[in-house]
């Protein structure tokens, strides 16, 4: 736990309730003064609070009384950050998971997503911040609630084998259900309302998340999640395409064959969403992998990955 985690605006009273009905927050952080501040700015935003200092008590308050949302701090002692989010998903349904990490840590911040957390916020971090992100993400998760690019009556969504329901927010894949996150789900239903245009991230990041700031990586670490449970080859995605130098898009339903293969029905040859030799931008290689092994992930699309949409 790194010092001065909170901001300055710490000792200031909170901003009250926004209108939105109370939620149960669970926050899990050793540090007592974090958890004392965030607990605080919370409950003066009208949300019922419940605190854990550890893994364990923290995975037991959520068996015991399931939140509708949990803070939670990566550097806990004993059992990481990491492995508190994986056991609460293992544990089912769709809990958002809004996770702290220390400034800078990008390869913890990438990792914290694709264990299934739904958003980050670094340290040290405004608590005022943390209320609006935690406001933000309970928007989108309490039902009903139109995901973006639809109104609350909208049907179905479908696409060769996709299905997506945003009453229900269910979404399957050849009929069987996909579990996907919250982001995730938006990410998706997006995606369906907009087949065959190209996004850039900085446009999926304020369209999906909301933000008109953030680390672009959180993009692209939910592209890659999503491949992963949609695409029959996540290495070659045929679904979800690399568009280089601009960002992704949803392949055309009449691209699509079947199976969700683009590239089938219109007698075009699949897309090859790898980089051309001396393309500008950076391979979304894993580190550690030399240049000459075949990438296990598709590509960051857009040059200056590792920037932020502001600072």
């Amino acid at each position: 736990m790194q010092s001065n985690p909170i901001g300055g605006d710490a000792g200031h009273g909170g901003d009250g309730a926004n209108g939105q009905a109370p939620a149960h927050v669970l926050v899990v952080d050793d540090d007592p003064t974090v958890a004392e501040v965030v607990a605080g700015y919370l409950d003066r935003a009208g949300h019922d609070v419940a605190r854990a200092a550890d893994g364990p008590s923290a995975l037991a308050r959520f068996a015991r009384r399931r939140p509708d949302l949990v803070v939670l701090d990566l550097m806990l002692p004993g059992m990481d950050g990491f492995e508190v989010c994986r056991r609460m998903r293992e544990q089912g349904g769709p809990v958002p998971v809004i996770m702290l990490t220390a400034r800078g840590d990008e390869e913890d911040r990438v990792l914290g997503l694709e264990t299934g957390a739904d958003d980050y916020v670094t340290k040290p971090f405004s608590p005022r911040e943390l209320v609006l992100r935690v406001e933000s993400v309970l928007r989108r998760a309490r039902l009903p609630v139109p995901v973006p690019g639809t109104s609350p009556a909208a049907g179905v969504l479908r696409t060769a084998a996709l299905s997506l329901d945003p009453a229900a927010r269910r979404a399957t894949r050849e009929g069987a259900e996909l579990a996907l996150t919250l982001r995730e789900f938006d990410l998706l239903a997006f995606f369906l309302r907009h087949p065959g245009r190209a996004f850039s991230r900085e446009e999926l990041m304020s369209e999906v998340w909301g933000w008109d700031f953030g680390d672009l990586s959180t993009v692209t670490v939910h592209v890659r999640r999503l491949r992963a449970k949609i695409e029959h080859d996540p290495a070659r995605p045929r679904l979800i395409q690399t568009v280089w130098g601009v960002g992704y898009r949803l392949a055309e339903p009449e691209d699509m064959g079947a199976g969700g293969s683009a590239g089938a029905g219109a007698g075009r040859p699949p897309q090859d969403t790898r980089p051309a030799p001396g393309a500008e931008g950076v391979p979304d290689t894993p580190a550690g992998a030399s240049a000459s092994s075949p990438p296990p992930r598709s590509p960051d699309p857009s040059p200056g990955s590792r920037r932020s949409a502001r600072p």
